[in-house]
């Protein structure tokens, strides 16, 4: 072990045998990954809990009594700060889907599936049982490796999360969602700004200083187009 600029000891991991170098450096960062460690000393699904904790501390967009949709939830950090925030299953309720499994979580309503899938958006909408207050997605397109190629999955990804949200959120509602690269592209935010009072790009202190990631957030929707 070493000490890092900070003087935290920092575990590096031996490299060898079937390892590759990229599991090899994705390993050692988690492991040196202050909020890995917290978010397990604090029972949280994922380093993400972190992300939506800052945001919703600095914009309030989870209140007691609301709805929100869970896009590419798992493993369920993001559902878990929601269904706290919102009082569910008592008094809000949390909307969750993702292709792959996630562990129950009290207060959340999940299901499996492609949100792609052309019967998605209805499968959610008859989960929601109604209107949504919060539309929020933290999907990340299967990356090729090609940039341009990634950027263009990735926006269609955040483009039918915001065709989604434009469909079910209640008035005032807000929308939430990753973006990488240099944001959300043109077309988009002039869709997200028609249809809301405010659209910001937002990189909470969580979020991974040398990533891409970085967020787009909708708020004041203006109601159905």
């Amino acid at each position: 072990m070493a000490k890092d600029t900070t003087g935290r000891l920092h575990v590096q991991v031996k490299s060898g045998g079937k390892r590759k170098l990229s599991s090899k450096l994705w390993l050692e960062r988690q492991l040196n990954d202050p909020y890995v460690a917290k978010a397990k000393r604090e029972g949280y699904r994922s380093r993400a809990a972190f992300k939506l904790i800052e945001i919703d501390d600095k914009y309030r967009l989870l209140k007691p009594g609301m709805t929100v949709v869970d896009l590419g939830a798992a493993p369920g950090g993001w559902s878990q700060i929601a269904a706290k925030r919102v009082g569910a299953p008592e008094k809000g309720k949390v909307i969750a889907i993702d292709l792959l499994e996630m562990g129950e979580i009290v207060g959340v309503t999940f299901a499996q599936m492609d949100f792609l899938d052309a019967d998605a958006p209805d499968k959610l909408i008859a989960m929601i049982g109604g209107r949504a207050d919060v539309v929020m997605s933290d999907m990340a397109a299967n990356t090729t490796g090609h940039r341009k190629t990634d950027q263009l999955r990735i926006i269609g990804l955040v483009e039918a999360a915001a065709h989604f949200a434009g469909e079910v959120l209640n008035p005032g509602g807000a929308f939430l969602a990753k973006v990488f690269q240099s944001g959300a592209e043109a077309e988009l935010l002039a869709e997200l700004k028609r249809d809301f009072a405010t659209v910001r790009h937002v990189k909470p202190a969580s979020s991974r200083q040398d990533s891409s990631e970085r967020y787009v957030l909708a708020t004041g929707f203006r109601g159905q187009r």
